[in-house]
C-alpha cells in the first residue's frame, strides 16, 4: 500500500474513531443556544474537541509508545494511576453513552426494540470487531467513514445554501467558556490518548518497522482527520444557529432529527439513524480495543488478558448503557472537571520536543495543574462556590482556572531548568 493511500484511510480511521455520540449531538444545540455568537461558540468548542485532540495524536506519534508514556516522566506509579483513571473514564462513560443514543436516536423511534436487547446486539458486534483488530483501520478508513462524511456533509450544505433568517441573539452569556465545556463533553481529548495508542498499535500490524514513516503518517493522517473534525463541528454549529427561531426548548437528539428532517426530508431521519448508529459503533470499538490494550500490556501482553477486558468492557457498556443519554452527560462533568486538564497538560508537554519537557518540568506543571483543577472540580460537586476565585484567577470565569497557573509554572520551570542544568563538555577534538 503506498505512502499516501495508507496516510488517507489512517486519517479517516482517526476520524472515525473520534468522531461519536456526543460529537454528533453536541454542535446542533449549541449551535442553537449560540444564535448570532455562534461563531465563538465554535472557536472554544475547536479548541478543546479539534485542536487538543490531534496534538494528542502528535504527541503519541512522537512517543510511539503506550499511555504509559504519557505521564512516564512524572513518576511511574503517577502514571500507572492517570492510566487506570483514563480508562475507567472512557469505558464506563463514553463508551456506554454510544449505545445509549443509538438507541435513543436510532432504534426507539421506529421499533419496540428494547434498550437491554439493543445494547446486548450492539456490544456483540463491538467484541467481534475488537476480537479482530488487525482489520479495523482498513474497515474504518475505506469504508464507513466515507459514508459517514457523505452524509453529514449533506445535511450541512443542503441547511448552508436553504433560505434561512440569520441566527437571532444569544442566550449563552460566555460563548467561548461553553464552546469549551461542551467540548469537552466529546471527550474527544480523552480519546486521543486512547485512540492515538490503538493506531500505534494498528500500524504496527501492518508490520511497519520504519520509526520515521510511521509518525509522517501518523501526523499527516491526524491533519486530515483535524480538518474533516473542524469542517462537521463548525457547520453543525452554525446550522445549528440557523434553526433558532423554528423548534423551541429542543433536547440534543431534538434538534439533530430536527435537522435530518429539514433538510433531506421524511427519509432524512432514517438517514440519520444509520448515521448516528455508525458513528457511536465505530468510536466504541476505538474504546473498548484502547483499554483492552492498555491491559493487555499490563500483563506482559497476555492474550488472554486482551480478551478477557474487551468481554469485561462490552458488558459495562451493555449494563451502564441502560441509564440513558442525559443521565450519563450529567455524572460525567465531575469526572471531566478533574481528569481533563491533566489530559490536556500531557497532552500538550508530550507534543513539545524532548529538551523542553524535561522530569522536572513535568512534575511541576502537572503538579501545579492538579492543584488548580481541584476547585473546578469541587464546584462541579456542588461543593464550593468560586465566584470570588473568579475574580483572582484568570480564565476562572471559563471554567479552565488552571490554564494560567500551568502556563506560568511551565516558563518558571523551563528557566529553572536552563540556568541550572550543566553545559555540555567540550569537544577536546575542537
Amino acid at each position: 500500500m503506498s505512502f499516501k493511500k495508507e496516510t488517507l484511510i489512517t486519517g479517516f480511521a482517526i476520524f472515525s474513531l473520534f468522531f461519536g455520540a456526543g460529537n454528533l449531538i453536541l454542535p446542533p444545540l449549541l449551535g442553537y443556544n449560540s444564535g448570532n455568537q455562534w461563531s465563538l461558540v465554535a472557536l472554544g468548542f475547536i479548541i478543546s474537541a479539534v485542536i487538543i485532540p490531534i496534538l494528542g495524536i502528535f504527541a503519541h506519534a512522537r512517543l510511539q509508545g503506550t499511555m504509559l508514556d504519557f505521564a512516564s516522566k512524572v513518576h511511574p506509579k503517577f502514571s500507572l494511576i492517570f492510566c487506570i483513571l483514563v480508562y475507567l473514564v472512557t469505558i464506563t462513560l463514553p463508551g456506554p453513552r454510544t449505545a445509549s443514543v443509538t438507541y435513543e436516536m436510532a432504534l426507539q423511534p421506529y421499533f419496540t426494540l428494547s434498550s437491554l436487547t439493543l445494547s446486548s446486539i450492539y456490544f456483540g458486534l463491538v467484541l467481534l470487531f475488537a476480537l479482530n483488530r488487525s482489520k479495523i483501520l482498513d474497515l474504518l478508513g475505506k469504508y464507513l467513514t466515507p459514508l459517514l462524511l457523505i452524509t453529514l456533509t449533506t445535511i450541512i450544505s443542503i441547511a448552508f445554501f436553504a433560505e434561512l433568517p440569520q441566527a437571532t441573539n444569544s442566550s449563552i452569556t460566555n460563548p467561548v467558556r461553553s464552546g469549551i465545556l461542551e467540548g469537552y463533553q466529546t471527550f474527544d481529548a480523552i480519546g486521543a490518548i486512547v485512540i492515538g495508542a490503538v493506531i500505534v498499535i494498528s500500524l504496527n500490524l501492518r508490520n511497519h518497522e520504519d520509526t520515521q514513516i510511521k509518525k509522517g503518517i501518523l501526523r499527516r493522517a491526524a491533519i486530515l482527520a483535524g480538518v474533516g473534525l473542524f469542517s462537521i463541528y463548525a457547520g453543525l454549529i452554525y446550522i445549528g444557529s440557523l434553526y433558532r427561531n423554528s423548534i423551541e426548548n429542543p433536547s440534543r437528539t431534538d434538534i439533530l432529527s430536527f435537522l435530518s428532517y429539514e433538510t433531506l426530508g421524511s427519509g432524512g431521519r432514517i438517514i440519520l439513524a444509520f448515521l448516528v448508529s455508525l458513528a457511536c459503533f465505530t468510536t466504541a470499538v476505538g474504546i473498548v480495543t484502547g483499554t483492552a490494550d492498555f491491559v493487555k500490556g499490563l500483563f506482559k501482553n497476555s492474550q488472554n488478558a486482551y480478551v478477557i477486558t474487551v468481554i469485561l468492557g462490552c458488558l459495562i457498556g451493555v449494563i451502564i448503557g441502560q441509564t440513558g443519554v442525559a443521565y450519563i452527560i450529567e455524572i460525567a462533568v465531575p469526572a471531566l472537571h478533574f481528569i481533563y486538564p491533566l489530559v490536556i497538560v500531557l497532552i500538550l508537554l508530550n507534543a513539545l520536543p524532548e529538551h523542553y519537557t524535561s522530569r522536572k518540568i513535568f512534575r511541576i506543571v502537572v503538579s501545579t495543574t492538579l492543584i488548580f483543577s481541584i476547585p473546578d472540580f469541587l464546584k462541579s460537586l456542588n461543593i464550593l462556590n468560586l465566584e470570588n476565585a473568579k475574580q483572582l484567577i484568570p480564565l476562572a470565569e471559563y471554567g479552565i482556572a488552571w490554564f494560567v497557573p500551568a502556563l506560568l509554572s511551565y516558563g518558571i520551570a523551563l528557566s529553572i531548568e536552563h540556568f541550572t542544568s550543566k553545559p555540555e563538555p567540550l569537544n577536546p577534538e575542537e
